[in-house]
């Protein structure tokens, strides 16, 4: 698969997954992919854990409430940390986006699905410390999201996009 063949052919999975296993090699290079996203400034804000094994997966994804979580058989959980690029500017809500948007492209260049999933990670602090003590993140680490991984178990709807004409233009806006 070519890189455009995986930026059209990734999509947001929400489904169940199969019981195939990632091998461990495999979600290593989806998270290799992940790391070699750019950052603000070289701070290398984002740090991953790689979940292969079932019960942590079961224990980690309980914490989000949604049964197809748990069906992966392998995960990504991201983490970011606050750290100033210069003065007191921070790049990392942008470094963990281009690194989630790497390993999901990995992801679907390597036949399996997934999907960002954040505002549940974030949008609650007592999911975040459960995920946070389930997985032994330190202090000055924030988790951020998780990206469960696997085959489907049946092919999940695309969303829709506007067209092209109504979100981007040539040499000014509208234009």
């Amino acid at each position: 698969m070519d890189t455009m063949q995986a930026i059209f052919g990734r999509y947001s999975y929400r489904g169940m997954y199969k019981p195939e296993p990632v091998p461990r090699e495999t979600l290593k290079k989806i998270m290799e992919a992940g790391l070699a996203a750019p950052s603000g400034c070289n701070t290398q804000t984002t740090s991953l854990i790689g979940l292969d094994d079932a019960r942590l997966i079961g224990a980690v994804s309980a914490s989000l409430d949604s049964p197809h979580f748990a069906s992966a058989p392998a995960a990504v959980c991201v983490l970011t940390q606050r750290i100033p690029g210069y003065a007191d500017v921070y790049f990392n809500v942008q470094d963990y986006a281009a690194a989630i948007e790497n390993i999901l492209l990995a992801v679907t260049e390597l036949g399996y699905a997934s999907c960002w999933i954040e505002g549940q990670v974030t949008g609650d602090a007592k999911t975040q410390a459960d995920m946070a003590a389930a997985l032994g993140v330190p202090d000055g680490y924030e988790v951020v999201a998780y990206l469960p991984i696997g085959v489907p178990a049946k092919d999940g709807p695309r969303a829709s996009k506007k067209p092209f004409e109504s979100r981007a233009w040539f040499n000014g806006y509208g234009k």
